[in-house]
């Protein structure tokens, strides 16, 4: 009979945090800040924010296009990596196409320099936001 009651009352506080917080409050967050990717290194994550710079590297090895979230490059504190083999995936150029916008990117965080990234391999890892 207890189970039951406890089970009650969970549902009950369930549906009341959905109606009085709103569902978001109760889910956990399914993106970081590109100010948090640091915590994550080595996890598949999707970090979000405003590309506050971009560079297509063409003469660096590899073709490098760099694309900084929340804070342009020198002072960046999370780059979106596309390699030059990749942008024939990408129907715009990405460091035009992704200026200026708000968007996600989903994949593995590592780092280079200290420096928290993900390597985009194909244009579906990234989502523009229009909100």
């Amino acid at each position: 009979m207890r189970k039951r009651y406890k089970g009650m009352i969970f549902f009950i506080l369930w549906i009341i945090g959905h109606v009085i917080l709103g569902p978001s409050s109760i889910v956990a967050q399914d993106y970081i800040a590109p100010a948090d990717a640091g915590r994550y290194i080595g996890q598949t994550k999707t970090v979000c924010g405003k590309v506050a710079s971009t560079t297509y590297a063409v003469r660096s090895k590899g073709q490098p296009t760099f694309i900084n979230l929340d804070q342009p490059y020198p002072n960046h504190i999370f780059t979106v990596v596309i390699w030059g083999s990749d942008r024939n995936k990408f129907k715009n150029p990405p460091e035009i196409f992704f200026k200026e916008k708000r968007g996600c990117v989903t994949g593995q965080i590592d780092t280079y320099l200290g420096k928290p990234q993900i390597i985009v391999r194909d244009p579906s890892q990234v989502v523009i936001k229009t909100d």
